[in-house]
């Protein structure tokens, strides 16, 4: 079955898992008007961070095969690239500048403007398994509340101690075999896997079974890892009191540390990757998974070391890019294994679950609903372009604030704390290399993007 545990390499991705890709590619039931809601929410893992992405090492098979019996965007991406932040907007289907978390606080948006808090008023089961980072948790807002993450080893009710994906696996199976027959239901697994362990000096702890995955594999380095890179970046980013450099110094220093860690982040995803397969399975198993939503993405994109970078927070392509997979029963059949590389943004998540639903988004939410880029096709005024925005955290020397104006084929970049600009055009530099905001030969375009930007920011707020 799709849900076996990976004991070993060659299970992790050899093992035949027949019963839910034949389920996957059998004809969508659209019947039942009271569909279940599963969303998969994976942590510090970007959008190239699956096989079916174009990644040449990491294996996901689980959520390779969803994308090829669903639909996977290509362009999806956050408003605000840090863990608290994206998942207050998860929750709200707000930018941050309106549900008020700027880092790790409680949201400001009522709970019965929630998608959680209106679907349990609407009779939905509602369960929260696995990381929550915004503010205490509110377990008396679910039916069933299982809240932990910051280790990579945590302890069971009974005091034994379990790997944290084990536990989350744990949790939604409990979750899924005990809740109540006759009540749709809504799964939050938030997995704290990839985040690292960041005070531990291993920083990535995955399980032993997975040690012999990736052994004998050489981890690209990305082009722009250099010194020379880090160097092209805004003086007040490039030194080593960012903690973004920090970061890099504690995991891809040296060429040996870069392939350990990068290893065993990618053991990591395996894992989560398994643990979504046990989940897709016991829906089917329950006869259930033709009426349920499934969705994956994640809180926020993650530097693998471009330029000359850890973790996350900037406006740069690396950071702001997350994985978003759907499977939809009423996905037609000739349109699964679908791409689509409109924007769509973390706001979008919450409006879209609504929906499903068959409940209207509240006024405040700032999100749309997307499901109609894959059921109905093209949509005539869909997004173009977006704002982006990130707090300080701590102080300018630790993490400095951005925003950004983000298209296609442009990104406008500004750093508020320093009146600081960069432009870069994506169409010919994808990496962002060359800050073009002196160039004249932008000279008007830069005038556009920067009224633009003001237009995009208010509208945020």
């Amino acid at each position: 079955m799709w849900g076996d545990r990976v004991r070993s390499a060659g299970r992790a991705v050899c093992i035949a898992l027949t019963a839910w890709w034949l389920v996957l590619g059998a004809s969508p039931a659209r019947t039942q008007a009271r569909p279940n809601i599963v969303l998969l929410y994976a942590d510090d893992w970007r959008y190239d961070t699956l096989a079916c992405a174009g990644n040449p090492v990491v294996q996901t098979p689980t959520l390779d095969r969803l994308a090829r019996s669903g639909v996977r965007f290509t362009r999806a991406c956050v408003t605000t690239s840090i863990c608290g932040v994206s998942r207050a907007t998860l929750l709200t289907g707000q930018w941050m500048s309106r549900h008020g978390n700027r880092a790790f606080e409680r949201f400001k948006t009522p709970w019965a403007e929630t998608y959680p808090g209106m679907l349990r008023e609407a009779g939905y089961f509602v369960g929260h398994v696995g990381k929550w980072h915004n503010g205490p948790f509110p377990a008396e807002k679910y039916d069933f509340a299982r809240a932990y993450a910051g280790k990579h080893y945590v302890k069971r009710a009974d005091g034994t101690i379990v790997h944290v994906t084990r536990k989350n696996e744990e949790d939604a199976m409990e979750f899924l075999r005990t809740r109540p027959s006759g009540k749709p239901f809504l799964l939050n697994l938030a997995f704290f896997a990839t985040h690292a362990e960041d005070q531990n000096p291993k920083q990535y702890l995955p399980q032993p079974e997975s040690e012999r995955l990736y052994r004998d594999v050489r981890i690209p380095t990305p082009k722009t890892s250099s010194d020379e890179h880090f160097r092209k970046l805004p003086p007040f980013v490039a030194n080593d009191m960012n903690e973004g450099r920090n970061r890099w110094k504690w995991r891809f220093d040296t060429p040996d540390r870069y392939q350990e860690y990068m290893k065993n982040y990618y053991r990591l995803a395996t894992e989560v990757d398994t643990v979504c397969g046990r989940v897709i399975d016991e829906l089917q198993k329950q006869g259930i998974l033709d009426n349920t939503l499934v969705i994956f993405t994640t809180d926020n994109g993650y530097f693998h070391g471009e330029h000359g970078l850890a973790d996350k927070w900037y406006p740069y392509e690396e950071s702001i890019r997350v994985p978003l997979l759907v499977w939809d029963p009423r996905l037609p059949k000739d349109r699964r294994g679908m791409t689509r590389d409109e924007f769509v943004l973390n706001v979008d998540l919450a409006p879209t679950i609504l929906a499903m639903a068959g409940l209207t988004a509240p006024v405040g939410m700032q999100g749309r609903n997307f499901a109609p880029l894959y059921l109905d096709g093209p949509v005539a005024d869909w997004r173009t372009e977006f704002f982006y925005e990130h707090a300080t955290i701590r102080d300018v020397a630790f993490i400095p604030s951005s925003e950004a104006l983000v298209r296609r084929d442009v990104k406008y970049l500004y750093w508020p704390d320093f009146q600081h600009e960069e432009l870069f055009d994506l169409a010919r530099d994808p990496g962002e290399e060359t800050n073009l905001i002196a160039d004249p030969g932008w000279r008007d375009r830069l005038i556009e993007l920067r009224a633009r930007f003001k237009v995009l920011k208010a509208q945020a707020r």
